[in-house]
């Protein structure tokens, strides 16, 4: 059976672990260009604007011997109303997996049901499970297997939320959610990770003794109508030193980028030591690596 990944928890505990593990296997070792990838081709369809999911597709075949079309929506027949069923089986008679960025989850469920290859969920309205598997990678590399450890969101509900929401039971830690009224995370979601998820109304009780701190932008793409009412609302929602300094002394800080200084994190906190940013965004190339070796060799 073909499979996909739409979400985090389309995998179980054992098979994320060993694509996070294999990941940095990839980073220390570098990657078999003469390997099983060699020759595959990614055709990846873009709706949204990217630049590291791009980049980290697109580098990660390159890597591998392999090869990664861009496609945008508008410059495809996706754009003049072809149904995605329609586009999913042409390309996947003609390319190794799918790669998807766009607004639907329920249009990349729609392309997995019709695709013979693969499908990746590049991010949607719901999920980013990619953005995910480079954060747990990270937190491995710096602080040891998060299993029982604890993390502290701060911030916007959002998509990238759900994904940390369904990696606590996943990775086996687990999260406190600080959000404003009006923006928490979907409660069916919340509701599946059962007692591995906790939400908090104060940024500042989320943060207590936490071992990473994470957020993400106050307004994300298609939410720019809202600017306004989003910087009033999340004003007491940022990470800052003071926030940094509730956390364990040794807390990390995590967010997917691209960040907003002086809004969810100041300067001091995202350029600061401990920011793993940078090595958070390289990680979603090797990450992706990993995952794709995994869906076209498995």
């Amino acid at each position: 059976m073909t499979r996909h990944l739409l979400k985090l928890s389309d995998f179980t505990p054992s098979e994320l672990r060993g694509i996070v593990l294999r990941a940095i296997e990839l980073k220390k070792a570098g990657p078999n260009r003469s390997g099983p990838i060699a020759g595959k081709t990614l055709a990846m369809i873009f709706t949204k604007n990217s630049t590291r999911t791009r980049v980290s597709f697109e580098a990660g075949m390159a890597k591998f011997g392999g090869h990664a079309l861009f496609l945008h929506s508008n410059a495809t027949q996706l754009g003049r109303d072809e149904p995605i069923e329609d586009t999913a089986k042409v390309l996947s008679r003609m390319c190794d997996a799918i790669m998807i960025r766009n607004d639907s989850q329920a249009d990349q469920e729609a392309l997995a049901a019709a695709s013979r290859v693969p499908v990746v969920n590049g991010l949607s309205d719901l999920h980013h499970p990619c953005q995910l598997l480079a954060d747990m990678q990270t937190w491995f590399e710096h602080r040891g297997d998060p299993a029982g450890k604890i993390a502290a969101w701060v911030g916007d509900g959002n998509n990238v939320c759900h994904s940390w929401i369904e990696a606590a039971p996943l990775f086996g830690f687990k999260l406190r959610i600080a959000s404003p009224k009006g923006f928490e995370p979907v409660e069916s979601i919340i509701k599946q990770a059962g007692d591995s998820v906790e939400q908090m109304r104060g940024a500042t009780f989320a943060a207590n003794g936490a071992d990473l701190l994470v957020t993400d932008t106050w307004t994300s793409m298609g939410q720019e109508a809202e600017y306004n009412r989003r910087v009033i609302a999340f004003a007491d929602y940022q990470v800052d030193a003071p926030l940094m300094a509730r956390a364990k002394a040794d807390a990390i800080f995590m967010h997917c980028l691209p960040a907003h200084r002086g809004q969810e994190v100041s300067a001091e906190v995202i350029d600061g030591p401990q920011s793993v940013v940078w090595d958070e965004a390289e990680n979603r190339m090797w990450a992706q690596m990993a995952l794709l070796e995994f869906l076209l060799t498995a």
